[in-house]
């Protein structure tokens, strides 16, 4: 019978990580980097990828490479998987952790339901679950000839619950259509992958609450007044979901979402 420590292992394996310079992102990289994995990261500027890389070689002693992609590039996504083995024969884990999260200036997205526009719901659909399913086919191969191959979704909080609008009452925030949409279809698609790549791919998703940016304070504290654990995540907070789906801790679950919110889905 394995340790955990065992268990928990990654050396030697290969985790493909997607938005892997963003806060989240970075925080995925290195806890399977911690655990031993090597790292391809998948993000838009290669100057940050480059930079991030060498921190994670220099951090944790393993292998970090980078592609620069544009997800919202649906013609840059095929054919991936010709060009991966040229960085590693083989992907044990496929994070898809990038997201279209927008900013309130986007046209469409930030506003009344009446305002937000096709356009822009395409874009956050694109990147928030298209491309998942596009990678996933891309990889599936790389991944069944792993024999620990695991694909975790970073979904959402509001793939799951509809939102409380009068959280952003008097602040530029909000909670357009489009991002709860894409982020409940991840979870479906997660669901139905599960049953598709079985027994040799395993599918997980991991739903994440609210996470402190400086956000306007009114804010805050409205999402604080409604969390049992009384704060916002922070980065940190993901690294026991990702460790646990990532590695042998988890061989025998898939098909499942972990919400990390701190409770605030309970109530």
């Amino acid at each position: 019978m394995k340790s955990i420590h065992q268990l928990c292992d990654m050396t030697g394996r290969v985790t493909l990580i997607t938005g892997a310079t963003g806060f989240i992102g970075k925080a995925i990289t290195e806890t399977v980097a911690e655990l031993g994995s090597h790292v391809l990261l998948l993000d838009l500027e290669t100057d940050a990828l480059r930079t991030f890389a060498n921190e994670i070689e220099k951090k944790f002693k393993v292998s970090a490479k980078y592609i620069e992609l544009d997800l919202e590039d649906e013609s840059r996504i095929s054919g991936l998987s010709e060009i991966i083995p040229d960085y590693y024969p083989v992907i044990d884990v496929l994070i898809n952790n990038a997201a279209f999260v927008g900013t309130s200036d986007i046209t469409g997205w930030v506003t009344s339901f009446e305002e937000q526009s096709v356009s822009t719901w395409k874009r956050a659909l694109n990147v928030n679950l298209t491309s998942a399913f596009a990678l996933s086919k891309e990889c599936i191969n790389l991944l069944k000839t792993s024999e620990h191959g695991s694909i975790i979704n970073i979904a959402s909080i509001y793939g799951v619950y509809g939102p409380d609008l009068s959280l952003y009452e008097g602040t530029s925030m909000g909670n357009p259509a489009a991002y709860a949409a894409s982020k409940g279809g991840l979870l479906q698609l997660t669901r139905w992958l599960a049953t598709t790549v079985a027994p040799e791919v395993r599918v997980n998703a991991i739903s994440p609450g609210g996470v402190f940016r400086n956000q306007p304070e009114k804010f805050c504290e409205r999402y604080i007044q409604r969390t049992p654990l009384k704060r916002m995540a922070t980065e940190e907070d993901f690294k026991g979901a990702i460790a646990y789906l990532a590695s042998d801790m988890s061989c025998y679950v898939t098909g499942q979402n972990i919400i990390v919110d701190g409770g605030w889905g309970v109530w």
